[in-house]
């Protein structure tokens, strides 16, 4: 895929999170907003960094030709690299689900 292809498809994901997120907040205390704020640039952060290990994949293994450092770092490297970033968005994702939902009053402890 080209280039300009892979920046719609952020930008779609962007705007998309960041739409959904927008519909879920509500007049709460600060906390509450707080909260909602870190859970959203949580979540932006988990989308950006999976989009960054889907272009790396890409680039490097389904076109090399197309990546001009593609000789100078090793195609085991840029799978370190991008597992590393798919991990990092898997535990983003994970602590902004956490955040976006609504904290209990009365939770059995």
């Amino acid at each position: 895929m080209n280039l300009t292809d892979w920046l719609v498809i952020l930008a779609i994901a962007l705007a998309a999170i960041l739409f959904f997120c927008s519909r879920g907040r509500r007049k709460g205390s600060l906390t509450d907003r707080t909260r909602h704020a870190h859970g959203t640039r949580l979540l932006l952060q988990a989308a950006f960094a999976l989009w960054a290990a889907l272009v790396m994949l890409d680039r490097s293994f389904v076109t090399p030709l197309g990546v001009a450092f593609g000789h100078a770092v090793s195609a085991h490297t840029m799978l370190a690299t991008a597992l590393a970033l798919a991990a990092m968005g898997g535990i983003w994702s994970f602590r902004a689900s956490r955040l976006l939902k609504p904290r209990r009053i009365f939770g059995a402890c």
